[in-house]
């Protein structure tokens, strides 16, 4: 089945201007940032139907007539035709807003076409800058991709970068780089959900307050988006909720990795933390290895016993078939703690980033 890109035109390829919102010249006319390259590396290397979808209020109404409105946008098509890029479609509603047309966006009047089952809209996009592109993707069944920083818990993702929208459809597939672990013992019951493609977000529930603090700064710098839900026998002490949640992420990880194809395989990362230097190197090679050098001398951080720190990191090496050297200097053992934690974080982003045009196992065994 075809998929589609419905991307709408003033705020996400063309700047929308601030006063009248009409590009009514050639003079109003500019684009977004990155959004001619990266449309371009969209329309050549991605498998997508290109459909623009613009509301435009009242276009061939004396507020807003058609001779002004074609030069502008004829040139921004011929602008971008030069680059690679073309609509396969152009749905434009010259509506207003307090008409309610079911032509107009987020309704779907104009879209027959798209919804006749031709069309395979779960795996199909709409981008746009307005909640109202978020809520057309609803009505479509599509995904919705926002550009700003509204915090719109429905896209899939937020961005005011097109060089992040190009990354997100690269990478993107419909089972995406994802991974769902349950692990339960006598000693823990754990869930862990993992999206390697994420942004970030995280959902942590392990019991461990700075422990739960530590995780949220690999969801954080590492851009992976992370749940972490735990029952452990914390009535006992840390060891086993600590030790199993790092297998547990391993698991996950390792699922989310598939066979690694087109992974930059190894990261690397130094992070600076006030007196702390953290530094962590990483190869996902499928052979558990894990060496650590750092100079803890308090029994806890918190409720975090220190003795931990290391057996974390132990567990997710045996567990996700990685190996990972650790080596922080410090005075401060919150500082290592959390420095280590940040640069683990930016390893593993560099690791399990896919690298463009890459589609090769990264091994010369032809296996990870």
């Amino acid at each position: 089945m075809k998929k589609a890109l419905f991307i709408d035109r003033d705020g996400t390829i063309i700047v929308e201007p601030p006063v009248d919102f009409q590009v009514d010249s050639l003079e109003k006319l500019a684009f977004v940032p990155q959004a001619i390259s990266q449309l371009q590396k969209i329309a050549t290397e991605l498998d997508y139907e290109l459909v623009m979808v613009t509301n435009q209020d009242g276009l061939g109404t004396d507020s807003y007539p058609e001779e002004t409105f074609w030069p502008a946008h004829n040139k921004m098509l011929e602008t971008l035709k030069g680059e690679g890029i073309e609509f396969d479609d152009m749905l434009i509603d010259k509506t207003f807003e307090h008409e309610n047309a079911p032509t107009r966006k987020p309704r779907t009047g104009l879209m027959a076409k798209y919804m006749s089952g031709d069309y395979d809209l779960e795996n199909s996009f709409v981008i746009g800058d307005r909640l109202t592109d978020i809520e057309l993707a609803k009505n479509l069944g599509a995904k919705g991709i926002f550009i700003g920083d509204n915090q719109n818990s429905e896209a899939v993702l937020e961005t005011k970068s097109w060089v992040e929208i190009y990354n997100y459809l690269k990478n993107y597939s419909p089972n995406g780089r994802m991974a769902r672990v349950e692990r339960v013992t006598n000693e823990t019951k754990i869930l862990i959900g993992v999206n390697l493609d994420g942004t970030g977000k995280s959902d942590l529930s392990t019991g461990i307050g700075f422990f739960d603090h530590m995780l949220h700064q690999v969801a954080r710098h590492g851009k992976i988006d992370l749940t972490v839900k735990v029952e452990g026998d914390l009535y006992i002490d840390e060891h086993h909720t600590i030790e199993d949640t790092g297998l547990a992420i391993g698991e996950a990880f390792k699922k989310a990795l598939g066979d690694k194809r087109g992974i930059a395989r190894y990261g690397f990362f130094i992070a600076p933390m006030d007196e702390v230097l953290a530094q962590v190197a990483l190869d996902f090679s499928g052979r558990p290895w894990f060496v650590c050098d750092a100079p803890l001398s308090r029994e806890s951080v918190g409720d975090f016993p220190v003795e931990m720190f290391s057996h974390f990191f132990k567990s997710f090496s045996d567990a996700s078939g990685c190996n990972l050297n650790i080596k922080s200097t410090g005075d401060n053992d919150h500082h290592i703690i959390e420095g280590t934690f940040k640069s683990f974080a930016k390893a593993v982003r560099m690791a399990i980033q896919v690298e463009e045009g890459n589609n090769e196992i990264p091994s010369t065994k032809g296996v990870l």
